[in-house]
């Protein structure tokens, strides 16, 4: 025999094992075909029912009213290389507010999303929108507290001129619209919308608004652009509904537009009313300062300053100048303090004219803090934890504002008592000037603080109102809500090939765990990887149990073979052979391959005895279709009882159509191994040594008895039969065994019942060559052409 070396295959041995692995599974190609079909007709039925989605989209563009502009703009670009943008970081701010439940509730509030209006078909339901449907939910009871927590779901379907309510309740009764209904949600009412007409079942499902706001919130995509210092920012969501979709995307921008409008508007009024208030106390200060001005001129017949007077005072206008801007500051920062310290909380004015910028900065910080607590306070109660920690932080951030003012007020004194003090020494070298004139210039000082304030005052007022007027919006829709007509989802060309994908795995696994789990003997491969005897051949699978005359079919080619290598194993030593044929169990085929193998070297001119000598279990007269002769003929059971006639009175001659003779069993003894060991059956094996070429011998299966082992010294040569899809590889641990240990004589294995056609074995194919090809050995490829035509041919 070849070395056989598993760690390095040839490229032939390769070849070969690829076309089994291969002609394996392609003999079940129905399997896959079938598969396949099933598996595509499933994905056509899931693709005509399932629910379309669709991508729906919105854009939008933020404007960040504090957004650098010239030069300052230029160092915000060199600042987005480093990383820091703080236009990232200012629209991922404002995509916070729109991601908050506050916006999403008011979006549930306004379009009423949390009643679901589904219209039910045969096989599946459809969502629709309040407007869409053709009947409506009325609650009679909207701020009911039971609303927050109760779902309810009911059906309704037209029957006749009324209608028929079912509910989750189990509640089935006639309606008639327009007629109030007593429902876990409390009194609710039933309208036709105008235009629709009723004329399927339709669902109806009420859901608590925070729920309606979790569905929202997963299935809203909100994201910035890829670049960083971009302001757009994209809304997307999918649903099988697109006028839904469009619906709530759209009211979505909607609601955060308002929302941060909202919260400018009521900034700009309180500054607006600070301002008001502030007026009206100083228009009645500067009214008294003009009436002491003009009483004083008039009780002193006072006109112009002398030029005198005047260039003098032209050297300290300037000292003058800075003295009524200081002081007009100590008189904002009083006023702004005393809004300070009697606020309780509220908003306070902003932008008002102080040149302190970290007061500014404060007073909008204390105003944002306002404006949150004061939307929190809307959904919450003033006992949570968030509007407690709130509450705390702008009380910290007005105590913090009220030291700064007066920090901020105790710097202007400051400067204010330092012009004073210049004043006054200006003041000692106007003592030359008249009285009445150092009188009217206290008199008039007074008028031009009051009257600078006023005039400050009411220009800040105007601006605060024109920039509440024209203050652009805070953003601009790029695009509003919009579907594709085409789904994204199911995708028919992905559906079809995972279907495609699934009918050839599906039987492929099926296939493979069942060949994984297969612990038979298959091919000669089995055999070799077991141990190392010699393999005579292969017989083919066939529902012919014997060889016919001039029979060229595979099963007698590979017969024709087994007697070929029987000669290169008895070699040319022997004018006679005794050849024993044996299995581990049985039903493997012995008697099969004793009666073919006689039957094919008749063929060649030999002459040949056959001897059934499983006296336990005896098959040969059957397997060749003689059992009648068993009543008209003794066999080697009577022999061995009565081994005093001779071996001639046993033989069954060449009984027709057969051209070799034969030995029955004979009667199935009781003692047969002890009928085997009395020694009379060498005479036999002699006598047949004597007059046959071949003494072919089908002996029992030697792992269920002893009877072959007693009288394998006979043989010239044992043949073991394996029969393929039959024999566990767990007992050829037997064969193994009685080959290593020298049991059985010259010992060499046939494969038996092998199936080319499921790509067992070597399938060489018997019979090319001669004319003939049989069926069994037709190629897979063959066999689908031959079906595929019948298929076109039918057509």
């Amino acid at each position: 025999m070849d070395n056989y070396s598993p760690s390095k295959p040839n490229s032939e041995e390769q070849d070969i094992n690829l076309k089994q692995v291969f002609e394996q599974y392609a003999y079940y190609w129905k399997w896959f075909l079938a598969s396949v079909l099933i598996c595509l007709f499933c994905a056509f039925i899931y693709l005509r029912y399932a629910d379309k989605i669709y991508n729906i989209t919105a854009k939008i563009l933020l404007q960040d009213e504090n957004k650098a502009a010239g030069e300052l703009a230029a160092l915000a670009e060199l600042g987005n290389l480093s990383g820091s943008s703080p236009a990232s970081a200012f629209v991922l701010d404002q995509i916070d507010v729109m991601k908050s439940r506050r916006i999403f509730r008011k979006v549930v509030e306004i379009n009423r999303l949390n009643i679901y209006y589904q219209n039910k078909g045969n096989v599946k339901t459809s969502d629709l929108t309040e407007q869409q449907s053709p009947i409506r939910v009325v609650l009679l009871e909207p701020n009911h507290p039971r609303l927050d927590s109760v779902r309810y779901s009911f059906n309704i379907k037209k029957s006749g001129n009324t209608f028929v309510i079912n509910d989750d309740r189990n509640n089935n009764f006639d309606y008639a619209l327009g007629k109030k209904i007593n429902t876990p949600l409390g009194p609710i009412m039933l309208l036709p919308q105008a235009g629709k007409v009723f004329d399927s079942e339709m669902v109806i499902t009420y859901l608590p608004e925070n729920v309606t706001v979790d569905n929202l919130l997963k299935i809203i995509q909100i994201s910035p652009n890829k670049e960083k210092s971009s302001y757009v920012v994209n809304f997307s969501m999918n649903s099988g509904n697109i006028s839904k979709a469009e619906l709530i995307l759209n009211s979505l921008i909607e609601q955060y537009n308002k929302d941060v409008t909202e919260d400018k508007t009521r900034l700009s009024r309180a500054t607006t009313q600070f301002i008001d208030s502030r007026l009206e106390l100083i228009s009645k200060n500067l009214s008294s300062a003009d009436s002491k001005v003009a009483e004083y001129k008039d009780r002193n017949n006072l006109i112009d300053m002398s030029s005198e007077a005047q260039l003098y005072m032209q050297n300290a206008t300037e000292n003058e100048r800075k003295l009524v801007e200081y002081q007009t500051q100590v008189r904002i920062a009083d006023m702004l303090g005393g809004v300070v310290n009697s606020n309780a909380g509220n908003l306070l004015p902003s932008n008002i004219g102080l040149n302190d910028p970290s007061i500014q900065n404060a007073l909008k910080s204390y105003n944002d803090l306002v404006l949150e607590r004061d939307d929190l306070l809307k959904s919450a109660t003033p006992d949570n934890p968030v509007v407690q920690n709130l509450t705390k932080n702008i009380n910290d951030l007005g105590q913090n504002l009220k030291n700064s003012l007066n920090n901020y007020r105790q710097s202007l004194q400051s400067n204010v008592n330092s012009l004073q003090s210049q004043k006054n020494k200006f003041e000692g070298k106007l003592n030359q000037l008249p009285n009445q004139e150092r009188g009217f210039k206290d008199i008039s000082r007074e008028q031009q603080i009051v009257e600078s304030l006023y005039l400050f005052l009411l220009q800040k007022r105007e601006e605060t109102e024109i920039q509440a007027s024209a203050t652009p919006a805070i953003m601009k829709v790029i695009d509003e809500a919009y579907g594709a007509s085409s789904p994204v989802a199911p995708r028919k060309a992905i559906i079809a090939f995972g279907a495609l994908l699934a009918g050839i795995l599906l039987p492929l696994g099926i296939l493979y765990l069942k060949f994984l789990m297969d612990n038979k003997v298959h091919s000669r491969k089995d055999v070799e990887e077991k141990f190392n005897a010699p393999i005579l051949g292969e017989i083919p699978s066939s529902d012919d149990p014997i060889v016919k005359d001039n029979d060229r079919s595979s099963l007698a080619e590979a017969f024709r073979i087994l007697r070929t290598n029987i000669s290169f194993m008895l070699g040319a030593k022997k004018d006679s052979a005794v050849i024993f044929v044996t299995s581990t169990t049985s039903g493997e085929g012995k008697s099969f391959v004793s009666t073919n193998m006689s039957r094919i070297l008749a063929m060649s001119g030999k002459k040949v005895l056959l001897i059934g000598a499983d006296i336990r279990s005896p098959k040969v007269l059957d397997y060749l279709g003689l059992s009648h002769l068993q009543h008209t003929n003794i066999g080697i059971t009577q022999y061995l009882i009565n081994p005093d006639m001779p071996v001639d009175n046993i033989i069954i001659r060449k009984p027709a159509p057969y051209d070799f003779d034969i030995i029955y069993s004979g009667y199935i003894a009781p003692n047969p191994a002890e009928l085997l060991m009395n020694g009379h059956f060498k005479e036999v094996i002699d006598y047949g040594r004597e007059n046959y070429d071949y003494v072919i011998v089908d002996t029992a299966p030697v792992s269920l008895v002893t009877d072959t082992l007693l009288i394998s010294e006979f043989a010239d040569l044992t043949v073991y039969v394996a029969r393929a899809n039959y024999l566990d590889k767990r007992l050829l641990n037997v064969p193994k065994e009685l080959y290593e240990d020298g049991k059985l004589k010259n010992m060499a294995v046939v494969l038996n019942d092998v199936d080319f056609a499921r790509g067992y074995g070597y399938g060489y194919g018997y019979g090319y060559g001669y004319g003939y090809v049989d069926s069994s050995s037709v190629s897979i490829r063959a066999k689908l052409k031959k079906q595929f035509k019948k298929l076109f041919n039918k057509k």
